[in-house]
């Protein structure tokens, strides 16, 4: 009795720019440059070589008390009891959050001195807390890398002292960065901070400024790490929002201390002055109606189960194209996250991406006595 029908929904996205093109390179060893919405990987720079990541490894060192404090295994308001090992980083010159042996301080004044001051004892002493040796805290880091697809890193350490056994990659530094701010929104808060001030036990406070440049500059910026080691020179994990975008980029092998914050910029600049995201839509967001048979409604809301965005040239943004394909009229009854059709996204009459479109809600079949009569009258009428 039904027949059925293709339906494809064509949405243009049309924007009139002038294009132009950009010579464009970055003086570091080292770089990777993405959208973070989209994903896309907006410029790279021999981003999978072995690099060593210096500070930069305190990203995976957060992240693993961020996770035991999510699981409830940890409290920001737990104390650590600082040993002679974590104590010693603060004697030799390294950057140091100050701490004494003995001292018995809080998990959120160890993160924060991670952080913002980038305390190499700060760093142990985390790593003892919660592991008991600093060891046995790197085979978490590693085994985390692992989980997030980060195959060419490897830590032996927790504050990314130099150590030959401990290495990565940009592209590496890249999805932990990623990872980090998607799943700890909150405690990434703390990467922003201009300045920690710890009361610290038997002398004045200390404070001490976050020591990523980027961060004094009106650019944006809300994070993330600096890295230095003679061997690698200097590094930076950093990200910005502007206009509701993201962008993250890492950098390693930079010469100078104001090569790293200039070439940083002009990275992270790259990306806002010469591409565009655009949202196509947002997961649990209808979407569209799609029409329906012999269901209680006539028609039923679709939408996607994830985000998607794309990044594209500010040139050539007229040729993304969005189809919504199904197959209709959709005979009821539908459950809520049926698969009801699909969204194709194509560049230049490319499909770049699929997506499955699924219900949004519940739509029940009519009764017996409503079908025949629907029945009829489309056989009379050819109306569904």
């Amino acid at each position: 009795m039904k027949k059925l029908f293709k339906f494809i929904f064509i949405f243009v996205i049309f924007f009139s720019q002038k294009a132009y093109s950009v010579e464009f390179d970055v003086k570091a060893k080292s770089a990777i440059l993405q959208d973070y919405l989209s994903g896309e990987i907006l410029y790279e720079k021999d981003a999978d070589l072995s690099i060593y990541p210096a500070s930069m490894t305190k990203i995976m060192t957060s992240i693993i008390a961020f996770e035991q404090i999510k699981n409830g295994d940890l409290s920001l308001t737990d104390e650590f009891i600082i040993s002679e090992n974590a104590w010693r980083l603060s004697q030799s010159g390294y950057s140091s959050m100050f701490i004494m042996v003995g001292d018995s301080v809080s998990v959120e004044d160890l993160l924060r001195g991670i952080i913002v001051a980038s305390g190499n004892d700060a760093c142990v002493a985390l790593a003892e807390g919660i592991a008991g040796t600093e060891s046995e805290f790197a085979i978490l880091m590693t085994a985390k890398a692992k989980e997030l697809g980060m195959e060419n890193t490897n830590f032996t350490n927790s504050s990314g002292l130099n150590d030959p056994n401990n290495y990565s990659t940009a592209r590496d530094i890249l999805i932990m960065s990623n990872y980090l701010i998607k799943n700890y929104p909150e405690e990434y808060e703390y990467f922003k901070e201009l300045n920690f001030t710890w009361n610290r036990t038997g002398g004045d406070p200390i404070s001490q400024g976050n020591r990523n440049p980027l961060l004094y500059k009106n650019i944006g910026a809300d994070g993330i790490k600096t890295g230095y080691l003679a061997v690698e020179k200097y590094s930076l994990a950093s990200s910005l929002i502007r206009n509701e975008r993201r962008l993250i980029a890492v950098g390693s092998g930079f010469q100078t201390k104001s090569s790293r914050s200039k070439e940083s910029t002009k990275l992270l600049t790259y990306g806002l002055t010469n591409f565009d995201t655009i949202k196509i839509a947002k997961k649990d967001e209808p979407l569209s109606d799609l029409d329906v048979w012999l269901g209680n409604k006539s028609k039923v809301k679709v939408k996607l189960n994830e985000n998607v965005y794309k990044t594209i040239p500010k040139a050539r943004k007229k040729y993304l194209k969005v189809k919504l394909i199904y197959e209709g009229p959709i005979e009821a009854p539908i459950i809520k996250d049926d698969i009801l059709g699909k969204l194709i996204i194509s560049y230049k009459d490319e499909i770049i991406s699929e997506h499955q479109l699924h219900a949004s809600e519940d739509i029940k079949r009519i009764n017996i006595i409503s079908r025949i009569i629907r029945s009829i009258n489309y056989l009379i009428w050819g109306d569904v």
